[in-house]
């Protein structure tokens, strides 16, 4: 009986292990909504510093709570946080449409040094085709496209939209991509679930006109998805035109199609459908490889019925045809009152738990950046101090770039002491100069016997790698008597090298010597 009890706690333990393991390689993004104010800026009429400190804070929370990546909304509504020759200055910037920050500075460009600064990925998410946020309320500049190309946008409710079967607004749309791409350091351009609008009941989309203009004698549903496939094509071709690494992200609804209306649907019952109602036929653009990664919104609790997390997180597992697949989950929803669900502290580990499971799911979305900030449920601690507790590596996609860099020297300056107390200043030094460098993991294992890569626990910190210097504290338990530190290159598309030379340090009463250096043939 002894044995059999020892045999089954050996069994959960190990299943337990296993469902809480954390990969070297996660994608753990969260986003920025700026439309309506909701994460950054706070509000329209911050003053430029109060903007800057604002979103430092941001980035820093986040970092803390183990994210690498943040989806910053750049492009709310046909407008922008950062100059263009396209589109006006956006109103949730500075409050007015058209008016630049004062005293003047490039947001974009500023919110991306911060990110980098922090070993974080940046992409830049854009609305594609929405164009005037509220017609009775958003304040809308002379010079926006509306005012100048007024044949290009149709009204549906309360909100003003290109018409996606318009080709000359296709080709706008396009040209904007293309100078965010060609003029800014970012890592991926994001596109949300805002194709075609969700429906408004007793109305339809009216597109009547472009329909009768370019249908070519197709069924109205069938025309509507190709012209949405027509600007992911397009898109995919002029991202990789201007900066090749540049990834390519969409965020569609949770649901492609429910099966009852297609054998290949997820067994769900949902009213709306990506395929159906917005018209985005997100698997072909899988599978014709026209984008990078997936961020399905899965929105929904585990309990729920109709369109349960589970179901879709094994249905989109099954269907992301060689692309990443990150689950997009709704933290926001434990700050509604009526989401009862959302108020279990346990409802987001036990998602993180079963999202763990699937080798084809490489990360998580959160919506959104605020949520985080009151702590719900302790999410934030959980996520600091257990299911983040190490950084990651965004996973590398090879189909972009497989190259590997040559390992950084990692040295210390030895003229100052070879025993420290708390911490020791590290420096790094590119053997080449290779701009495709851009971050450094820096390792610590336990001694010279241990020097496992591909644990994450042994990663310390990723950095970006212009600041070649990183002030190490040491964090070993009293007990331990070495440490070893490592460190290896990563380039912007996450490829890393192998490891650099080895310091391996020893516990000399309450200091640390360095007994060793060793180079990494």
């Amino acid at each position: 009986m002894k044995k059999l009890f020892c045999f089954f706690s050996f069994l959960v333990l190990f299943f337990f292990q296993k469902s809480f393991a954390q990969s070297k390689y996660e994608f753990r993004g969260v986003w920025v909504a700026t439309v309506g104010n909701i994460d950054f800026p706070s509000s329209k009429f911050l003053s430029t510093e109060a903007q800057k400190a604002e979103f430092i804070k941001l980035v820093e929370m986040n970092k803390r709570n183990g994210m690498n990546a943040l989806i910053v909304q750049i492009r709310p509504a046909s407008d922008a946080f950062y100059p263009s020759e396209y589109e006006p200055w956006s109103e949730f910037l500075t409050g007015k449409q058209g008016m630049p920050p004062n005293p003047y500075y490039d947001p974009l460009k500023f919110m991306i040094t911060e990110t980098h600064k922090r070993g974080m990925e940046f992409h830049a998410w854009m609305n594609p085709y929405r164009a005037v946020f509220n017609i009775f309320k958003s304040s809308v500049s002379p010079t926006h496209i509306t005012k100048l190309h007024p044949e290009w946008f149709v009204t549906y409710g309360q909100t003003k939209y290109f018409d996606p079967g318009n080709k000359e607004a296709q080709k706008f749309v396009e040209n904007v991509v293309r100078d965010v791409v060609k003029r800014y350091d970012i890592d991926a351009i994001h596109f949300d679930d805002y194709f075609y609008p969700y429906r408004i009941a007793g109305k339809e989309f009216p597109d009547t006109a472009s329909f009768r203009k370019y249908g070519n004698g197709m069924g109205l549903s069938d025309w509507r998805r190709s012209n949405v496939d027509s600007i992911i094509r397009q898109l995919s071709v002029a991202i990789k035109e201007e900066n090749k690494h540049c990834k390519f992200g969409i965020s569609p609804f949770g649901v492609w199609r429910n099966i009852a209306d297609d054998p290949d649907g997820s067994d769900t019952k949902a009213g709306v459908t990506n395929y159906d109602d917005l018209y985005a036929d997100i698997l072909l653009w899988l599978k014709n490889k026209w984008i990078d990664y997936v961020v399905p919104q899965l929105y929904w609790e585990i309990s729920q019925k109709v369109v349960g997390f589970k179901v879709l997180t094994d249905w989109w597992a099954r269907h992301a045809y060689g692309r990443q697949l990150y689950i997009g989950q709704g933290v926001y929803r434990s700050l509604e009152p009526r989401s009862y669900a959302w108020k279990n502290k346990n409802e987001l580990p036990d998602q993180i738990k079963f999202l763990r499971q699937y080798a084809g799911i490489q990360g998580s979305v959160y919506f959104s950046s605020t949520t985080f900030k009151s702590n719900p449920n302790g999410w934030s601690d959980s996520l600091r101090n257990y299911y983040y507790k190490y950084p990651a590596i965004v996973p590398p996609m090879p189909w972009i770039d497989s190259l590997k860099p040559i390992p950084p020297v990692l040295s210390f300056d030895s003229s100052k002491s070879s025993l420290y107390s708390t911490s020791i200043d590290l420096y790094f030094r590119d053997t080449i100069k290779n701009d495709l460098i851009n971050r450094y993991v820096i390792y610590q294992f336990n001694d010279l016997d241990s020097l496992n890569q591909n644990d994450p626990k042994n990663i310390k910190e990723i950095i970006l790698s212009g600041n070649n210097f990183y002030h190490f504290i040491f964090d070993a338990p009293d007990s331990q008597k070495e440490i070893v530190i490592a460190a290896s290159a990563l380039t912007k598309t996450n490829n890393e090298s192998a490891l650099t030379r080895y310091i391996y340090l020893e516990r000399n009463a309450d200091k640390w010597e360095i007994m060793d250096v060793v180079d990494n043939k």
